[in-house]
């Protein structure tokens, strides 16, 4: 289960203090809630990239793109790359896509090529929640992107319910046939544009321009992420009332960190940021009588969900393809001590560059470097690089040998600017 532009305390478990999210409560009640997930990226494409292949999305050229945006560019995931999908595909898993995918274009690139046997959603980044139409740089000519294997249909209701009846049809389907099955349900939700399910007239208003910058409030949003708690909600009741709710792993996450009206407390920043708020993201995994309750502080990323998920299931990575993430089944089955980690990453609008080892957080924007310990300062105020000269000079030396073994930066990729000046303002920092 993914969310789209959900910050880190979006969700009532995580404290949003204004709305209710009774359902993905329930989830972490009944399972594990990470405090330290990071998604891949500050934007969708290039966490999508990590979250299927298991490695650093700067690997691949479509891992380049922040986020894809043309059609005309012709970039994608390669069909011939492995997946999670493709992976357990070997093992006798049935494999569906529900929601998103945006990580290419037909004929070149899709769901239908990249390991999932179905796939009903959407390819671009962003739909309308009751036209189903996309707009701007997404859908080249015909708006209408709403998908059934590869053949567009024309469907009336709110996208995020209509995400929610094909995945309880697939689950119904998958337990009668009595296959293991991966379905990946990839929400639009919270995204713009600003819809809640009574919103269709507002709909028919920013049809021609889904971004929507004048619309929205915090009240719409919360309506948008209640809609979404709900569908989560009818997915929960159909493996219980299928009898397999004790038999299936059940991760939430989202695919970066959060947009206008998100919370993303205790950070600051949000998407197209490298900042905590633009990286930290809500994750809760639930596996009946194998993953403890509570909560857990091991950092961890979205590319760690390949290698976790193929154990459970006893699959194997490609040995072509080795995984950078790496499997959190004794985190979550055995309460293992934290294993320490280095994460990366980087983001070519406002030049961004992030690292992360230990307590210790390596962040660049332009040109100007910072050192945080984010655990005793998440709101990333107090700058020590002049006091850890050390730490500073070690973790930049481990980011540049990190990042000499990745593509280059393609200028010609897309990538989508902060709108203003980056948010260093408060550390003093005057961006254009």
């Amino acid at each position: 289960l993914m969310a789209d532009d959900l910050g880190f305390a979006d969700l009532s478990c995580y404290g949003r203090p204004d709305y209710k999210t009774p359902n993905l409560d329930r989830l972490a009640g009944q399972g594990m809630r990470f405090t330290q997930a990071y998604a891949n990226s500050a934007v969708c494409t290039a966490t999508r990239v990590a979250l299927i292949t298991g490695r650093y999305q700067y690997r691949l050229a479509v891992g380049l793109e922040e986020p894809l945006a043309s059609p005309a560019r012709n970039v994608g995931l390669p069909p011939a790359h492995p997946t999670l999908p493709s992976l357990l595909k070997k093992v006798g898993y049935g494999t569906s896509l529900i929601g998103k995918w945006h990580l290419g274009w037909l004929p070149d690139y899709g769901p239908l090529k990249s390991g999932y046997d179905h796939f009903y959603g959407f390819r671009g980044g962003k739909l309308d929640y009751f036209t189903h139409k996309s707009a701007g740089p997404d859908v080249a000519g015909d708006t209408e992107d709403l998908w059934d294997q590869d053949v567009k249909v024309h469907e009336h209701g709110y996208l995020t319910g209509l995400l929610a009846d094909r995945a309880v049809a697939s689950i119904g389907s998958y337990a009668k046939s009595k296959q293991p099955f991966l379905i990946s349900l990839h929400f639009n939700a919270p995204h713009w544009p600003w819809e809640g399910p009574d919103d269709e007239a507002e709909s028919r208003r920013v049809t021609a321009n889904l971004a929507d910058y004048d619309g929205g409030d915090a009240a719409t949003y919360g309506r948008m992420v209640v809609a979404m708690d709900t569908a989560i909600g009818r997915v929960l009741d159909a493996l219980d009332k299928n009898g397999i709710a004790n038999n299936t792993i059940v991760v939430f996450t989202s695919d970066n960190g959060g947009e206008r009206f998100s919370d993303v407390w205790p950070f600051s920043g949000s998407k197209m940021e490298l900042l905590e708020g633009g990286l930290r993201i809500p994750a809760i995994a639930r596996w009946p009588g194998h993953i403890g309750v509570g909560t857990s502080d091991q950092v961890c990323i979205s590319m760690d969900w390949v290698a976790t998920l193929l154990e459970a299931a006893g699959a194997k990575p490609d040995p072509a393809y080795p995984l950078d993430g790496i499997s959190l089944i004794r985190t979550l089955t055995a309460q293992a001590a934290p294993i320490l980690r280095k994460l990366y990453w980087r983001y070519h609008g406002n030049a961004q560059e992030a690292m992360r080892s230990g307590d210790m957080k390596y962040l660049k924007l332009r040109d100007n470097d910072f050192l945080f310990n984010v655990v005793a300062d998440p709101l990333e105020r107090a700058n020590l690089k002049a006091r850890q000269p050390d730490v500073y000079h070690r973790m930049l030396a481990d980011y540049k040998a990190w990042d000499a073994t990745m593509l280059p930066i393609d200028p010609k990729a897309y990538t989508e600017s902060i709108r203003g000046k980056v948010r260093a303002d408060h550390y003093g920092v005057i961006e254009d």
